[in-house]
């Protein structure tokens, strides 16, 4: 099976790095020449354009960081669907609205091309160590036949349903975090106001029910105050911007999320949309006047 990859950023190049280190024959393309050049020194054929990648490759997967990328990379002129024949498959790993990824693949359909949304969860760390969890949706046959192929750059994969499936589910996993994120950062800064000390009160509470893996990953960030970007502000808004058009496309309401954000935006007046995540720790210190430190 020949492959191809485009999209070579935070995410992408430590998952076509794994695919490689899979066996898989690849060829990738980036608007980042370094980065096309640094997977030629693994092994990986260098192309020239997305056209170039979807005729030396049976399925191409694209990561890439919204709706319209994708668009660009696989209908722009010498795209994807220039070099796409009968047979093959498109699998978009990006995090993009739901609405898009049916619109792609009723076009593509036209041309007997396959596709597949399996965006992903588990940030950098995830694609570096292979261990991200898949979403995919689209035809039960096409997950099945590429589920091993996915598995090279997962710890797991799972089927959701028809092609939209993937992003909806991963919006539902973007809004849970955020949400939690938020939780934690309320609660953190009414026991700094109170005079108990956040420290106490996360290792008191992580093992009972108000614990979880976003609990786990992003108190200790709070706590120590690191900001450093593992997901960032911006690319959540992106992620909650998408939830809130589909909820209005059909007819539904998301308060919490709302809520959520208009917090981030206001990070992003700050200047904090580079930050990670757990920043939001940083909105409720502003409108509180204290350090949840």
């Amino acid at each position: 099976m020949k492959v191809g990859f485009i999209g070579l950023g935070i995410m992408g190049k430590p998952m076509s790095k794994n695919v490689i280190k899979a066996g898989y024959e690849l060829t990738v393309f980036d608007f980042n020449q370094s980065s096309i050049e640094e997977l030629g020194e693994l092994g990986a054929n260098q192309a020239a354009s997305g056209k170039e990648v979807a005729e030396q490759s049976d399925v191409v997967i694209t990561m890439l960081p919204n709706s319209p990328h994708v668009k660009s990379a696989i209908f722009a002129e010498n795209g994807l669907a220039e070099g796409l024949t009968e047979g093959k498959t498109v699998i978009d790993m990006s995090s993009i609205s739901p609405v898009a990824s049916q619109e792609f693949a009723k076009e593509l359909e036209q041309s007997g091309v396959e596709f597949l949304d399996a965006p992903v969860s588990g940030g950098e760390p995830g694609a570096i160590e292979g261990t991200i969890a898949v979403m995919v949706g689209g035809k039960k046959e096409e997950f099945d036949k590429y589920y091993d192929l996915l598995m090279t750059m997962a710890g797991s994969v799972t089927y959701v349903g028809e092609v939209g499936a993937g992003n909806i589910t991963k919006l539902a996993n973007q809004m849970i975090v955020a949400v939690n994120i938020a939780a934690v950062s309320e609660a953190f800064t009414l026991s700094k106001k109170a005079g108990v000390d956040p420290n106490l009160v996360f290792e008191a509470i992580k093992g009972g029910l108000a614990g979880s893996n976003v609990m786990n990953a992003k108190a200790p960030m709070m706590l120590s105050r690191n900001f450093e970007p593992g997901f960032r502000i911006e690319l959540h808004i992106k992620d909650l911007q998408n939830a809130l058009d589909t909820s209005h496309s059909i007819n539904t309401s998301l308060p919490l999320t709302s809520q959520v954000m208009e917090m981030m935006q206001a990070l992003k007046i700050d200047g904090h949309e580079k930050d990670d995540h757990a920043s939001l720790a940083k909105y409720y210190e502003k409108i509180n006047n204290l350090i949840i430190e």
